[in-house]
């Protein structure tokens, strides 16, 4: 079977996921997608064993408009295999809060050069590029992948602005990574508990 035709048969697979209240709960906090069956992310990770990794299968899900092909992407890519041009490209097609949730979670935490994309999203214009980089971040620093002493001071600076943004996905975002951060060692809990006091905030 030719991936066009493994991705109408996912495709197909999603009507016996399909769950009204979760895809009509999302509708309503302005998550539009073409289409959006309302799959649990439990069943997707269980279509995403089935098939295992597979780059092509996964820039071609990727392509489609649909929230479950988005995602079960970001769960069969291959990290090793992922380029940094292609991780641009995705980055830029991501439209929602969920999806850069998820391609942050499932996949690019796993990336080589994971940290490096992750800091100059922080540094980007894009909300959502942000919320990413912080996603990625925090996971980095809970397996104590201890940035440098500019990565440090990149991150903090960061940080402390969108701790202040009008955007509350990216604030809890930054908020979590700040934590993750602080608990690397007293150094760092020392760090962020002195920048976050800066901005007349505590930890939450």
């Amino acid at each position: 079977m030719n991936t066009v035709e493994r991705v109408k048969e996912i495709k197909q697979s999603f009507r016996q996921m399909m769950d009204g209240v979760v895809a009509q709960s999302m509708r309503e906090k302005g998550a539009n997608y073409h289409l959006n069956w309302g799959a649990t992310l439990p069943r997707l990770r269980e279509k995403a064993n089935e098939i295992g990794q597979d780059y092509d299968l996964a820039i071609a899900l990727w392509k489609e408009n649909v929230r479950e092909c988005k995602i079960l992407a970001t769960m069969i890519m291959p990290p090793d295999k992922m380029l940094p041009e292609v991780v641009d490209i995705w980055m830029e097609q991501t439209d929602s809060v969920e999806i850069a949730e998820q391609t942050a979670f499932n996949l690019y935490q796993h990336l080589p050069f994971a940290a490096d994309k992750a800091y100059a999203w922080l540094a980007s214009d894009s909300d959502l590029a942000q919320l990413c980089g912080y996603h990625v971040l925090s996971r980095l620093f809970m397996n104590k992948r201890e940035p440098n002493e500019r990565g440090i001071n990149e991150f903090v600076d960061q940080a402390l602005a969108a701790l202040q943004s009008s955007n509350v996905s990216l604030r809890k975002a930054a908020m979590q990574a700040m934590i993750r951060f602080s608990s690397l060692s007293l150094m760092h809990k020392r760090i962020a508990h002195s920048a976050v006091a800066s901005i007349g905030m505590d930890f939450i």
